[in-house]
């Protein structure tokens, strides 16, 4: 999948997120946000100018949000962004509204919608993470320019090819061929197990 469909999967199939900021204290606070919209341009979602959150938004210009589809854990998908953020005011608006009329209920009166302005992250990394796969499956993205930077575990020329962090791994995601492990990183939990149990110390965390 490329970012735009991971962006697209969120507003089509999670829609509901959780959006962490920080507040004037640099303490973080959590609100529940609908993601209305997403093209090659970033992911898009709205807010009432008077609200605190807009604030926040406009404070720090940055945010995390994570949804999950799923009816349990063992059957869920979970995707997680964090990036830039940017007011672009309401000329968005109406493509929002238009793909989630549930807003006209909210905001009934155009006067009362004069209160909404639109926001787009325009940059950022995400993961994708499925646990209905076995073994499990992940991903990770960027989009707007973002670098995306490797992250997990992995094996150094040090490994000697004992065997003990595949004896270890709960996803049994390491292969070891001509006496070096890999580990498969789509695979990978990122649980440490393996580092820990190496007794060369020859798995690194990036």
């Amino acid at each position: 999948m490329t970012a735009n469909d991971y962006l697209k999967f969120i507003v089509e199939q999670i829609h509901s997120t959780v959006v962490a900021t920080v507040d004037k204290c640099g303490l973080p606070v959590t609100c529940v946000i609908d993601m209305m919209y997403a093209d090659e341009n970033g992911l898009y979602f709205l807010t009432a100018k008077g609200k605190n959150f807009y604030q926040r938004l406009k404070d720090n210009g940055y945010i995390a949000l994570s949804g999950m589809k799923g009816e349990n854990t063992m059957n869920c998908t979970a995707l997680s962004i964090r990036g830039k953020v940017r007011e672009i005011g309401a000329d968005m608006l109406p493509v929002l509204l238009e793909n989630n009329p549930y807003m006209l209920e909210i905001y009934p009166t155009d006067e009362s919608r004069k209160a909404l302005t639109v926001f787009r992250v325009y940059e950022g990394i995400g993961e994708w993470f499925d646990l209905s796969k076995k073994p499990i499956e992940r991903d990770s993205f960027s989009f707007g320019g973002a670098e995306n930077t490797a992250k997990g575990y992995f094996v150094t020329e040090g490994c000697i090819g004992c065997g003990s962090c595949l004896l270890n791994c709960p996803q049994s995601c390491i292969d070891i061929a001509d006496k070096k492990a890999v580990i498969r990183q789509p695979n990978c939990l990122h649980c440490g197990n393996c580092a820990q149990i190496c007794p060369v110390g020859a798995v690194e965390r990036r």
